[in-house]
């Protein structure tokens, strides 16, 4: 089964130092982009993280320091990068929790104002732990029938997810082939930064989901304890966390004025 598209989507899959969101750094991504035509195009780039990449690390993706010493930061890449996914929805195995994240920081550490405002992400990883419950290498064997070689390859990763997702569609007769009713299905919780510290409750309001403020109105929370925003944006958070409460805090004050 061909995925129905009504814009490309990108598989992508990420290496890392570690996952740590607001710490880390990408040392390799691939993306494969799919038309809705059925075309494919596919990239995958070594990235000097610029910073030393952990033993553990490089015995979990085989990435050294030495292999990107000579390879381009994820600044000089930053906009080959946007410019392929741009006008695309997302996808990836694990990708609303770690991968969706960690490229959003260093897109804004590069200078890239990255949204998904347009976009819908659909993690093929939420689908089979809904409906299957297991690990990539297995989804591979169980879906595809096939043995995952070159795992925690970001190419072979980024592929095999996208066969996985295809294989799914076909599985199971209660997923539509639609990437919005697909994005809805793997979004675990209504998020409105990607590492899920400000969600939306039941009435649309942005709320903080952490911390002693957990369920408390973002706005409410500004406007009773002022020093809670600057507490945050000083704090070890997300780049794309502290953009969104500060879209809240500029929100609140234009309401003001006006």
């Amino acid at each position: 089964m061909e995925l129905n598209l009504t814009k490309p989507i990108c598989f992508f899959d990420l290496e890392t130092t570690g996952i740590e969101v607001a710490k880390d750094r990408i040392v390799e991504i691939s993306i494969l982009k799919v038309y809705p035509n059925g075309n494919k195009e596919s990239r995958t780039w070594l990235v000097n993280p610029e910073m030393p990449i952990p033993p553990e690390s490089s015995a979990i993706h085989g990435i050294t320091d030495e292999k990107v010493a000579g390879e381009p930061t994820f600044k000089e890449l930053s906009k080959t990068i946007y410019n392929l996914i741009k006008d695309s929805d997302l996808a990836g195995y694990n990708s609303d929790r770690f991968d969706i994240p960690l490229l959003a920081e260093e897109m804004l550490r590069a200078g890239i104002d990255f949204d998904l405002g347009n976009k819908v992400t659909v993690d093929v990883q939420t689908i089979f732990h809904k409906m299957e419950k297991r690990t990539l290498e297995a989804a591979y064997k169980f879906y595809c029938d096939k043995i995952l070689e070159d795992a925690h390859s970001a190419e072979a990763d980024t592929n095999a997810t996208y066969e996985i997702l295809k294989a799914q569609l076909e599985r199971y007769e209660e997923l539509e082939n639609d990437m919005k009713f697909l994005g809805e299905f793997t979004n675990r919780k209504r998020s409105v930064d990607f590492a899920g510290f400000i969600a939306f409750d039941d009435e649309d309001r942005e709320v903080f989901a952490f911390g002693k403020h957990k369920g408390k109105p973002v706005e409410q929370v500004l406007e009773e304890e002022p020093g809670y925003f600057g507490w945050m944006l000083n704090a070890d958070f997300p780049l794309y966390t502290k953009k969104v409460l500060t879209a809240v805090k500029l929100r609140k004050l234009n309401n003001k004025l006006n």
